[in-house]
Parts: C-alpha cells; sequence; structure tokens
C-alpha cells in the first residue's frame, strides 16, 4: 500500500512539474481516503488549491499585459502562502515552480513584440524572470540584453540582468550592474525575484539591522559599498556628472526641512555622496574635494562614516 501510495504521490509531483494543478489534486484527494495525516500529502494538497485558484483569477483578466504582471504577483502570493507551512515539502514546491513558470514562459513569449519600446523591454524582462527561475540562466540574460537594448537604464531590467550575470559567475559584471539598478531606481527593484548569492546576503545583512519595504530597497546600495560588494567603479560622463550634482543639491535642501522623510532621504544621499567621491578619485580631483564630502557623510550618518573610511 505504502508503494502505491508513494507512486500516485509522484504522479501528482509529476502533473505540478507539466503544470496541471487539477490533475494532480485529483491523485491527492483519492490518497486521503488511506492516508489523512499524510503531511506530504497536506503540503501537496495546498499547493494544488492555491494554484488552481491562481488560475481561476489569471483567466477573468482580459488584458494579456496585465494578466502576466498579474502572474508574478501570484508567484509572490504563492510564497507567501506556502512560507507558512512548518513542514516543507520541496519536490511539491519546486514541481509547482517548474510549472509556474513554464506556463508563464509559454504566455510572455507571445506578447514580446510590442510597438511600445518600454512595453517590449518589461515583457523581455518578465520572461528573462521565467527563463531564469527554471535555471536556464543562459536565455534569461538574453531576454534581460534584449529588454535593455529596447529601453536603456530601466532599473528593473538591470537589477535582474546583475543576477543573472552573478548566477553564471560573472559577478564582476554584477557588481556593476546591481550598483547602477540601485542608484537608478530603488523603487523599481523587485528583490523578491532576485537570487544570486550576492545580493540575496546583503539583503539579508540589511533586513538583520531592522530595515524592510521601501527603507531597505534604499539602504542596499549604502550597505553595498561599505561592505565592499558594489566596489566596481565607473567614470561617469559629464552629463552625469551634471545630474548627479543636480541631484545631491535638491536632496540636501529637501533634508532641511523638520518634516522631510529622512528615513528615505539619509540613504538616497549617501549613495549620491559615495558616486561623487568615486567620481573625484577616478579623476584625481583635489583631496580637498573628497574631504568636504567626506564631512558631509560624517555629520549625516556617522556609523557610516566610520564604515565607509574603514
Amino acid at each position: 500500500m505504502e508503494n502505491q501510495i508513494e507512486s500516485q504521490l509522484n504522479d501528482a509531483i509529476l502533473h505540478l512539474r507539466l503544470g496541471q494543478p487539477e490533475q494532480a489534486y485529483e491523485i491527492i484527494s483519492s490518497l486521503f481516503e488511506v492516508q489523512l495525516d499524510s503531511k506530504e500529502l497536506i503540503y501537496v494538497t495546498r499547493c494544488c488549491t492555491f494554484w488552481i485558484d491562481s488560475q481561476k483569477r489569471l483567466k477573468k483578466i482580459e488584458d494579456p499585459y496585465e494578466r502576466s504582471e498579474n502572474t508574478l504577483l501570484e508567484w509572490k502570493s504563492f510564497k507567501s502562502f506556502i512560507t507558512r507551512e512548518v513542514d516543507v515539502y520541496e519536490p511539491a514546491f519546486y514541481a509547482v515552480k517548474k510549472g509556474f513558470f513554464t506556463n508563464a514562459l509559454n504566455s510572455f513569449t507571445q506578447l514580446l513584440e510590442s510597438n511600445d519600446s518600454l512595453l517590449k523591454a518589461e515583457m523581455y524582462r518578465r520572461t528573462g524572470i521565467c527563463y531564469k527561475k527554471l535555471g536556464d540562466f543562459e536565455n534569461a540574460k538574453n531576454c534581460l540584453i534584449e529588454a535593455n537594448n529596447s529601453h536603456k537604464g530601466l532599473a528593473a531590467v538591470l537589477a535582474e540582468l546583475a543576477d543573472c550575470y552573478s548566477l553564471c559567475g560573472e559577478d564582476r559584471i554584477g557588481k556593476v550592474l546591481f550598483r547602477e539598478a540601485f542608484f537608478q531606481n530603488p523603487e523599481a527593484i523587485d528583490i523578491d525575484f532576485l537570487d544570486s548569492q550576492l545580493i540575496k546576503c546583503l539583503i539579508k545583512k540589511i533586513q538583520d539591522k531592522g530595515y524592510s519595504g521601501k527603507n531597505l530597497l534604499y539602504w542596499i546600495p549604502v550597505y553595498g559599498v561599505i561592505g565592499g560588494i558594489f566596489n566596481v567603479k565607473r567614470e561617469l560622463t559629464s552629463l552625469e556628472v551634471a545630474r548627479l550634482a543636480k541631484n545631491i543639491y535638491q536632496l540636501e535642501n529637501e533634508y532641511k526641512d523638520p518634516g522631510c522623510n529622512a528615513e528615505i532621504l539619509v540613504p538616497k544621499l549617501l549613495n549620491s555622496y559615495f558616486w561623487l567621491i568615486d567620481h573625484y578619485i577616478l579623476k584625481h580631483e583635489s583631496v580637498h574635494k573628497i574631504n568636504e564630502v567626506l564631512l558631509k557623510i560624517k555629520i549625516l550618518d556617522s556609523q557610516i562614516y566610520e564604515a565607509y573610511r574603514n
């Protein structure tokens, strides 16, 4: 009897891998008649019921582009839902992951050719995420490069591309792109889809310091620099230098307002100061200019100053 149950359980997991949660659920339902207290069966059942409901929710969305966006949100919801389970049955989780992103990939690839460069970049980004979650890092990287070529400089695309390079063992390129992405627009980056140890370890360290949500996103580039992770620098163009100077000026004026959102402004300013110092060093500017910025960092956050100097 046990061999029969194990065989049917494996069949159910196979259906999950094939993106067929309803068929998997039918098999599992029949097994409960002979084994009510199986933790594996309970886990698989929860996976099936969530995914069946998820497919119903997505089918109600008529617009294919909106449906693709909600598909990725459904995965985040599933992870949040299933992590509440004390007893994890990994074969089932990875089967769901395989089936979910295979289905999503088949759906997304039909939407890649768009005349709108921004929409095209976004669809290639979503397709790249699917390939990455399926372990096909080369195709993921190719999709994300195409996304970046379609619309340059999108933080969400750069972060995913950085993640792919790091997963492929090319950490140097990953570091450059991660730093670019978190300087461009931290709020546009969905860290739930980042998988490389390079970024996950950094995020964990910042979470351990008590940061979460939007605040955490803005502290990632700061601790990335002082932790030696975002340590690959590049020269700024004259236009970028002008934008950086203007950005610093605006942020400093904002910070003078007693009612400002200091929790966000402080890491934004610190990150901008780091970029300015890097620019001065690469351009061999005077030590006096560098010391002026270092003093600003010290006044803004003495602990970050000490960590940065060491």
